[in-house]
């Protein structure tokens, strides 16, 4: 898997169905395999294909693993691979704890697996629905005390939800906090705000935190437990998994063993991550040998030892319902998501807080388990080059196969890259709140090269440069120089939208509507901030000039009045954009400031936005008129139109970014 960077929080970065999802072809049962003992170099040598063993392993992640960490600056790591039901390697590489010199230690250190937390949620969901306690397509307004509205006439489901479905915009507020503020109720934050609605269930893979937290919420409202004392003791104390927790602050027992969490190793630690009102969809704390238990039961299809917590049937019903949207992609199953490779079935999830990262895979055909987690957000997209980088060439080393491949003729693939070249937006967007204007600076742009390939902005390789994107099938694209595809969806001859790699299942880009498409939006916006910069700038420099020659201020009546109110009005506005443009760069760079501390600020800047851009846009209008009917030099003429067109335009992208609306959710 490629890494993808600026998806999430453009995207983060972070489903719901009613229709039909087509069962996948039922797993072939695996072959018995070698033993897991060590092969001799001359075993090793004879196939073309290295030996799955523990020694082979071990000396390849030894290879692998210190020197990726330490060149991208992160402090420690957990690796567990499982296969046949067993352990065949765990093991800790760097620092659980920089300052103390403390080891990783796979069996106790406590990693955060960010939204691998999700596959418990699923495994308690599916739980309760073998039970018959819970419908995947009922109405989930059936489980709750609050009401989901429907859109249109379509209600969500739990299998929506399950498959990233249900069309809601992302949300973000209260995603991660720290122990010092208060933690949301799991209820409470559910209530407080229900995102919108952009698409209709079942349609359109759009990753939903929000949706996961409310699946949680109804395991809680059915079994009548918390949702932590439910994973406790139908998820967690089965498999023995001892070193590992939802709650939120950590257990005391445990306290001693959670990683410590870093922006980078050669930095001071950060402080332990709470997941806000949404622990469902992340809150995790586990040990690596506890992960492999839970991918051991999983890919025993519910049974760990004597204890089975899925039935059969119930684990295969989870592992193999995908449903397709896009041709040839992975494709979300019940809450896992495909990462078929080399023509090998397999399934998983990642997760990332803010300083912990993650992967899961599992290779069920094989009976083979990846798990590794980071403790550091690390330098240049460390952990998301690591984590590829781990799953391709161990795939590559112990699981070789076929990939799709074919040939398009030059022709039609150069029709087809005109077809879908454009810009695109992520379904998975916050879509209704002031962070929208991330989708303005975020947006996907596809162009054809000039030797037949496509570039897609946002697809990156492992050395940071766009993907080349070559047509093997029609509307099927696969990485030039890699497996990975991109696949288009065309309707009515026209291509609307495409998703490509380890995103494909829970997220897919769609054609920007005009009226905000970043081509003419971003550069209309640039000029015209400028023209409102020069012109704010212009009147304390002109002021000071004329002080310093002690030169009049010529205008006079109507002229002036205007003047002042127009310099007066575009310096708040001015300032009003830098403000906005602050607050949200933080939120970028710190999760932390998602938090309900900035309220009163964005109170402010909301009600001053309100009335700020309507006023300056109408008095940039009135300047224009009074200047170009008076006496004054066309070069002023000229500058009053460009502000009252700037200040309109400015206040078009205030009301169209959600800048003006009178609530501070996000």
């Amino acid at each position: 898997m490629r890494q993808c960077t600026a998806i999430w929080m453009a995207a983060v970065a972070s489903f719901l169905f009613a229709a039909h999802a087509e069962d996948a072809p039922q797993p072939v049962q695996p072959a018995p395999s070698a033993s897991a003992a060590d092969a001799t170099p001359a075993e090793a040598a004879a196939g073309a294909t290295a030996s799955l063993t523990r020694s082979d392993l071990e000396a390849w992640l030894d290879g692998f693993l210190p020197y990726a960490l330490e060149s991208a600056d992160i402090a420690g790591a957990v690796v567990v691979v499982v296969k046949d039901g067993q352990v065949l390697l765990q093991k800790g590489y760097g620092y659980s704890d920089v300052e103390a010199r403390k080891p990783v230690d796979p069996e106790l250190t406590l990693f955060r697996p960010g939204s691998v937390s999700k596959l418990f949620t699923w495994t308690a969901v599916m739980q309760l629905v073998e039970q018959g306690k819970l419908d995947l397509d009922a109405d989930v307004n059936g489980y709750l005390d609050f009401r989901i509205p429907p859109y249109g006439d379509k209600p969500v489901t739990l299998r929506n939800i399950m498959t990233h479905t249900g069309g809601f915009e992302e949300q973000v507020k209260g995603l991660i906090t720290t122990e010092k503020e208060p933690i949301a109720q799991l209820g409470e934050h559910l209530k407080e705000w229900i995102p919108e609605r952009i698409y209709a269930p079942g349609t359109t893979p759009a990753y939903s935190n929000y949706a996961t937290g409310m699946a949680g919420y109804i395991v809680e409202r059915v079994s009548g437990l918390s949702f932590a004392d439910y994973i406790d003791q139908r998820v967690l104390g089965p498999l023995g998994m001892e070193h590992s927790t939802f709650r939120q602050p950590l257990p005391e027992k445990l306290v001693p063993l959670m990683s410590r969490g870093y922006a980078r190793a050669s930095q001071p630690a950060k402080p332990f991550e709470i997941i806000g009102g949404l622990a469902p969809a992340g809150s995790l704390s586990a040990s690596g040998a506890d992960m492999g238990r839970f991918m051991i039961a999983h890919l025993q299809n519910g049974a760990f030892g004597t204890e089975r917590i899925l039935q059969e049937g119930t684990a295969r019903q989870m592992h193999d319902t995908a449903l397709t949207i896009l041709p040839q992609v992975n494709r979300m199953l019940l809450g896992f998501y495909e990462q078929n490779y080399n023509g090998h079935r397999a399934f998983g999830h990642g997760g990332d807080t803010q300083w912990f990262h993650s992967n899961l895979h599992l290779f069920p055909d094989d009976g083979i388990g990846l798990f590794i987690s980071m403790n550091s957000s690390g330098k240049d997209g460390g952990p998301g080059r690591i984590r590829s980088s781990l799953f391709e060439q161990f795939a590559d080393r112990y699981l070789p196969g076929p990939t799709l491949d074919g040939k398009v003729d030059e022709n039609t693939a150069a029709g087809h890259a005109r077809m879908i070249a454009g810009v695109y937006e992520n379904s998975r967007r916050i879509d209704s709140s002031f962070l929208s204007l991330l989708n303005l600076l975020g947006a996907a742009k596809v162009a054809p090269n000039e030797d037949g390939t496509l570039m897609v902005s946002v697809a990156t390789n492992l050395a940071g440069a766009p993907i080349k994107w070559r047509e093997v099938a029609p509307f099927v694209w696969r990485d030039d120089y890699g497996k990975n595809l991109l696949s288009a969806e065309v309707r009515d001859g026209r291509v609307t939208r495409f998703s490509f790699g380890e995103i494909s299942p829970f997220m897919v880009f769609e054609r920007v509507p005009a009226s905000r498409s970043p081509v003419w939006l971003l550069p209309v916006l640039a000029i015209s901030l400028a023209v409102a910069l020069l012109t704010a700038l212009a009147w304390p420099i002109s002021a000071l000039v004329r002080r310093h020659y002690r030169a009049p201020y010529r205008l006079t009546g109507r002229d002036a009045i205007a003047h002042r109110r127009i310099r007066i009005g575009t310096a708040v506005v001015t300032a009003l954009f830098i403000a906005w443009a602050i607050l949200v760069v933080g939120m970028i760079s710190n999760l932390g400031w998602l938090s309900g501390r900035f309220d009163p600020l964005l109170w402010v800047l909301k009600i001053l936005s309100l009335v700020a851009f309507p006023v300056a846009a109408v008095l940039g209008v009135m300047n224009a008129v009074t200047v170009l009917r008076g006496a004054r030099k066309w070069y002023a003429k000229l500058w009053a139109v460009l502000l009252a067109i700037s200040l309109i335009v400015l206040l078009w992208v205030a009301f169209s970014f959600h800048l003006l609306a009178l609530n501070v959710n996000y």
